[in-house]
C-alpha cells in the first residue's frame, strides 16, 4: 500500500490560500445521493478510479501542496480540497484496484494463465514467481497477503457483496494519531484478520456476468499500469527503505537499492505488472476476432485496410476449475461488433504500458527505473528487432513490450481505419464488416485523450503522471497521424455537436441526419476532457477557448444551487459520468482556469476547487453512510480505523463511507463504486 503518507509538518502556501474559499462553502447536508444500483461495472468503475488517481495526489501537488503534509487521520487538512483529492480520491482509487485484483474472485486465477503455464502451470510455480517479486523489491515474502486471488482477466460485472462472513478477529493492536479541530489525540486501534488474510473477501457468485469485454479489460489494465508506474517509478534503499531517484537501470544490482519507490509499493507494482502482462498476452493470443473466429493471428505487420481483426464486444466464458481454482474452459462470441468504446479503453492503457516498458534505443527520455523492471529480471526484455527503430522487422513474441507494441499497432490501425469516417472527419461507434454512422460524443471525446497518450508514448514523451510534461519528441509518422486525428475529431465536435443556444454538446450524432437533442452531464465533461486533450496535444489555443466556453456553459446550465453540484435532467450518476466529471474538473483546474487577464468567475481557481470538493463529498461520499457512489472503504490509508475500545464504530473518520463490514449485504460490501446514484432533496 502507499506508505508515503507522513505526519503533518507544514501547510503549503498555495493550499493555505485555498482555505478561504472552502471554509465557508455551503455543505448541502440535506442533498441525498441514493444508490439505485450497487453492481460493480468493471469498465466504467475502473475508468473512474483512474480519473480519481489523477485527481488525487498529482492534482493536489500540481497546486503546490507538499504531499508530506497529508495524513489520512488529519481530516480536511491542510484544506478540505487537499484532503478530498490527496487522500480520499487517491486512496479510493488504489483500494478498489486491490478489491478487484486480489480479493473478488471475479475472473480466472493467475495460476491458470498463459505466463504461469510457461513456468510449470501450478501453484508452486506461481508462488516462486511471487517470492521472487518480494526479493527484487527488498521484501520478505510474508509481506504478500494470504489467500490472494490474483485475477488474471476480470469479468464484465458483478455484485460486490461478500460471499462469507468477513474474518474480523482482532489479531493485533496498533496506534494512530488523529488530528481533529486543531487537537491531536492518540487512539489505540484493532487490526482485524482480513487486512492480512483475504480468504473471506471473495464476492458472491450470483449475479457475476462471466464474460470478457475489451472495455472491462481496458479499465482494469489502465488502473494496473497507472499504479505500476507510480510504484516502480523509482528505487529505494534496502537499508532504511528510503525512496531514491533511479540514476541508472542497474542500480538494483548493487545490493544497496531495490525496485520500487518503497518495498511495499515495489512488490505491488511487480504483481500489477504481471497481471497486466497476462492480460495483454491473452488479448494477443486468444481474443483476436476476424468476424468469424476467435484466436485470429495478430502480427506486427497488421493492416486494417486488408483483413480487419478486432476484439469482439462481448465474449461469454464457460468457467472451469484447475489448480483448485477458477480457469477458462471455453469462450464464445455473443456480440461480435468492434465498438469505439472498447478501442479507446484499450488504446489508452496499452499506450501507457508501451511507454512504461519501452526499451527502444531511440527513446532518450525513459526512466531508468522502468528499464530496470524490463531488463530480464523480473520481466523479460524485448528482442533487439523490436527495439531497433525499424518497425518493419518487428517479430511477434511474448515479452511485455513486444506484445503491447503489437497490440498498439492493431488498435491504432483500427481506430484510424475501420472506426474513422474520413469524409465526415469523425470516429464512429461500430464496425461489423461495415462502418456504422452513429457517433457517441462521450466516446469520440475520450478517444482524443487516448490518442494524446498514444502520441506521447510512440514519440517517447512522458505519460502517466507526467503526461503534461515536455521532452524531446521523436516526431514519428504515427505520432503525427494521431495529432491530425485529434484535430479532426475536435473540429467535428465543435462544428456538429455544440448547441449554439446553450453552448452544451449533444450526446450523439448520426452522419447525414444530425445531432440528438439529449445533453447529458457525462457528455459535457467528456468533451471538456477531449478538448483539453486536443489543446495539450496540438497547442492550438482555440481548443482551450472552446473547453473554457463549455465549462462556463456547464456552470450556467447544469450547476444546481439547490443540490450543490452538477446534474442533468435525470439527476443520476453512473461510473462513466463520474469519471468524466472527475477528469473534466481536473483539466479545468490545471489547464482551463483563469490566467493573466482572464477574469471569468466560473473559472477562478477557488471556484473550481470548491466545485470539485462539494461534488466529491455529495456524489461520492454522500451525506450518510447509506448514500454516495463509494460503497465502502478499506482501513488505514483512507482514514478509516477500528478503535480498540469501540469496535462497533464503522465510520471512524466520519466521512459517511462505512468500512467494508458495515456497507450492506449479508456479510458486507467491497470498497467499490455503485453503478448508479441519484441526487435529490
Amino acid at each position: 500500500m502507499n506508505n508515503r503518507i507522513k505526519k503533518i509538518t507544514k501547510i503549503s502556501i498555495v493550499a493555505s490560500m485555498l482555505i478561504s474559499s472552502l471554509a465557508f462553502a455551503k455543505p448541502f447536508e440535506d442533498t441525498k445521493a441514493e444508490v439505485l444500483d450497487k453492481r460493480f461495472n468493471t469498465a466504467g468503475a475502473m475508468l473512474a478510479y483512474t480519473e480519481f488517481e489523477l485527481s488525487g495526489e498529482p492534482l493536489a501537488e500540481s497546486l503546490g501542496l507538499d504531499l508530506d503534509t497529508l495524513d489520512p487521520n488529519a481530516i480536511n487538512m491542510p484544506t478540505e480540497f487537499d484532503y478530498t483529492a490527496g487522500i480520499e480520491s487517491y486512496e479510493y482509487s488504489e483500494e478498489a484496484m486491490y478489491a478487484l485484483n486480489y480479493q473478488s474472485k471475479m475472473g480466472p486465477h493467475l495460476v491458470n494463465g498463459l505466463l504461469n503455464a510457461q513456468r510449470g502451470g501450478n501453484m508452486e510455480s506461481l508462488a516462486k514467481r511471487f517470492i521472487h517479486f518480494a526479493k527484487v523489491t527488498g521484501n520478505d515474502p510474508e509481506i504478500i497477503p494470504l489467500n490472494m486471488h490474483p485475477t488474471a482477466l476480470p469479468y464484465t460485472s458483478g455484485v460486490p457483496e461478500f460471499s462469507a462472513k468477513v474474518d474480523t478477529t482482532v489479531v493485533n493492536n496498533d496506534e494512530v494519531v488523529v488530528f481533529s479541530h486543531g487537537k491531536e489525540k492518540k487512539v489505540k486501534t484493532a487490526v482485524p484478520a482480513y487486512l492480512r488474510d483475504y480468504k473471506t473477501l471473495a464476492w458472491v457468485e450470483e449475479g457475476m456476468d462471466k464474460s470478457f469485454t475489451p472495455a472491462a479489460f481496458g479499465g482494469a489494465l489502465l488502473k494496473d499500469i497507472m499504479w505500476a508506474q507510480d510504484f516502480l517509478g523509482g528505487m529505494h534503499t534496502v537499508e532504511g527503505d528510503e525512496e531514491t531517484e533511479a540514476t541508472s537501470s542497474d542500480m538494483d544490482k548493487s545490493g544497496k537499492y531495490a525496485l520500487g519507490v518503497s518495498s511495499a509499493d515495489g512488490v505491488n507494482g511487480a504483481i500489477l505488472t504481471e497481471l497486466a502482462h497476462e492480460g495483454v498476452l491473452y488479448l494477443q493470443e486468444k481474443l483476436g476476432f476476424d468476424g468469424k473466429n476467435l484466436g485470429a493471428s495478430i502480427s506486427p505487420d497488421y493492416d486494417a485496410s486488408k483483413n480487419p481483426i478486432w476484439f469482439a464486444h462481448k465474449v461469454a466464458v464457460t468457467e472451469g476449475n484447475k489448480n483448485s481454482t477458477k480457469s477458462v474452459d471455453t469462450l464464445k462470441v455473443v456480440e461480435g461488433d468492434s465498438e469505439l468504446r472498447d478501442v479507446w479503453q484499450l488504446l489508452w492503457p496499452i499506450s501507457e504500458f508501451f511507454a512504461y516498458s519501452d526499451q527502444r534505443g531511440s527513446n532518450k527520455n525513459q526512466n531508468p527505473a522502468f528499464l530496470s523492471v524490463f531488463d530480464g529480471d523480473p520481466f523479460k526484455s524485448a528482442p533487439k528487432k523490436n527495439t531497433d527503430g525499424n518497425e518493419k522487422n518487428d517479430v511477434k513474441t511474448d515479452d511485455a513490450f513486444s506484445v503491447v507494441s503489437n497490440l498498439l499497432n492493431l488498435l491504432f490501425e483500427n481506430l484510424s481505419t475501420i472506426h474513422y469516417n474520413q469524409k465526415a472527419g469523425t470516429f464512429v461507434d461500430k464496425f461489423n464488416g461495415e462502418k456504422g454512422l452513429e457517433v457517441t460524443t462521450y466516446d469520440a471525446a475520450y478517444a482524443m485523450e487516448a490518442l494524446r497518450i498514444f502520441q506521447r508514448a510512440v514519440d517517447a514523451l512522458p505519460v502517466g503522471y507526467g503526461s503534461g510534461e515536455g521532452a524531446e519528441s521523436l516526431e514519428s509518422k504515427r505520432g503525427k497521424e494521431a495529432l491530425s486525428l485529434i484535430s479532426s475529431q475536435a473540429d467535428f465536435l465543435i462544428k456538429n455537436l455544440k448547441d449554439s443556444k446553450t453552448g452544451l454538446y449533444s450526446d450523439s450524432f448520426i452522419i447525414n441526419k444530425g445531432a440528438s437533442s439529449v445533453k447529458s452531464l457525462g457528455t459535457q465533461f467528456a468533451v471538456v476532457r477531449g478538448l483539453s486533450a486536443a489543446y495539450l496535444a496540438t497547442h492550438n489555443k482555440k481548443y482551450r477557448d472552446e473547453a473554457r466556453s463549455l465549462m462556463i456553459a456547464i456552470e450556467k446550465n447544469m450547476y444546481d444551487s439547490n443540490l450543490g453540484t452538477y446534474v442533468d435532467s435525470t439527476k443520476e450518476y453512473t461510473p462513466y459520468a463520474i469519471a468524466a466529471v472527475s477528469g473534466g474538473l481536473r483539466d479545468a483546474i490545471k489547464h482551463l482556469k483563469n490566467t493573466g487577464v482572464e477574469k471569468e468567475p466560473a473559472l477562478e481557481l477557488k471556484n473550481l476547487t470548491d466545485r470539485f470538493t462539494r461534488w466529491f463529498q455529495i456524489v461520492i461520499n454522500g451525506n450518510s453512510t447509506s448514500q454516495g457512489a463509494q460503497l465502502a472503504e478499506w482501513l488505514l490509508d483512507t482514514g478509516e480505523f477500528m478503535a480498540a475500545d469501540n469496535l462497533k464504530d464503522t465510520n471512524s473518520d466520519k466521512d459517511n463511507v462505512s468500512s467494508i463490514t458495515a456497507a450492506g449485504g449479508k456479510h458486507g460490501t467491497a470498497m467499490t463504486m455503485a453503478a448508479k446514484v441519484k441526487l435529490s432533496k
